[in-house]
């Protein structure tokens, strides 16, 4: 089996929880780059901003550190693990208090050039 070269892109402790991160990368996964750029432009959500930040930056990485052309390429594999979680203390009547967990993301993205067989 021939080695595949691909790109990578990752971006680390984005203040925005993880499963609201999910549902956008969830839109892209195995698209082409013109199809995700679109897809993540006309997505009225905080974190199709972050994401396409980061696919823009897997792109720059294939054609300046691989000479790929971007018009080849696709979103092959695309995650979000969590990050650490902020704490924070919400205080409420009687001398309790609510604990607030601020989420973080760690966002991934690789990209292929599409095999033609």
């Amino acid at each position: 089996m021939a080695d595949v070269v691909e790109s990578r892109a990752h971006v680390r402790h984005v203040r925005i929880a993880p499963r609201k991160v999910r549902i956008v990368v969830d839109l892209i996964r195995g698209k082409s780059i013109r199809d995700a750029e679109a897809i993540l432009r006309h997505t009225p959500k905080r974190a199709s901003v972050i994401v396409a930040k980061v696919l823009k930056s897997a792109v720059a990485n294939a054609q300046h550190n691989y000479d790929m052309d971007p018009q080849d390429l696709y979103v092959h594999a695309v995650w979000v693990d969590g990050g650490p979680t902020l704490k924070r203390i919400h205080p409420r009547s009687r001398g309790q208090a609510f604990s607030i967990f601020k989420r973080t993301s760690h966002i991934s993205v690789v990209l292929r050039p599409r095999q033609n067989n």
